[in-house]
């Protein structure tokens, strides 16, 4: 059992999670629409802390959602879950974002796809079957009428993530359910982390780099 400390950052949400035996002990969380994790991660780190009655020296591991997303943000995120997995000589878990957008969809049936916003009418995506196991990798898109059509055919399938609009407009499937304006959350990282923990599949904190999906333009 474990005490892990779950950054989210590879959206606007800027998330801090502390979970114990991968229930949430506490939370902060600002998602304005302008990045906020320089500002803010540190401050929730110490706030979520405080809140739980726990110390970084009591930490076992430090839980990092490793993207697609967000190039600053990411960056941010795994440089201080990097710095602060130095300093305490504790492991490094990395959580795909996709996946924490999929597990807020439990209990619903059919397929689930995750869905981040890229640029215009591009996203980020992945495939779940509604045990949240990946059935299709993780990729950029540009978003038409016949995408996804495969899984639309098959089944109802739950559309969830801030790319998600986009598609709305476009898609006007029957069985094509819209959960928009959702954002990965630390909050759904307690219960993956702790599971990656006791398998201890851990990342090598000297190497590990966030999963960019595509590289960096300057805009």
């Amino acid at each position: 059992m474990a005490l892990i400390l779950c950054l989210e950052t590879a959206t606007t949400n800027c998330s801090v999670g502390i979970a114990r035996d991968g229930k949430l002990l506490a939370l902060k969380e600002d998602n304005s629409q302008n990045y906020s994790h320089a500002e803010k991660l540190h401050v929730f780190i110490k706030e979520a802390l405080d809140e739980a009655g726990v110390t970084t020296t009591e930490l076992d591991a430090i839980a990092i959602s490793k993207g697609p997303g967000s190039y600053t943000g990411l960056r941010i995120g795994v440089s201080s879950a990097k710095g602060l997995c130095y300093s305490l000589d504790i492991p490094l878990i990395s959580v795909p974002t996709l996946d924490l957008l999929a597990y807020k969809l439990k209990g619903e049936e059919g397929s689930i796809i995750s869905m981040l916003d890229a640029r215009r009418m591009e996203v980020y995506s992945a495939v779940y079957d509604s045990g949240f196991q990946q059935v299709r990798d993780t990729r950029a898109q540009i978003l038409d009428e016949s995408s996804f059509g495969e899984y639309l055919e098959n089944s109802k399938v739950h559309f969830i993530g801030n790319g998600v609009a986009k598609f709305e407009d476009i898609c006007k499937h029957s069985n094509a359910v819209f959960h928009k304006q959702e954002f990965p959350s630390a909050r759904e990282m307690a219960e993956i982390a702790e599971y990656k923990y006791q398998k201890s599949d851990i990342e090598d904190v000297a190497y590990f780099e966030p999963y960019y999906l595509k590289d960096f333009i300057a805009g």
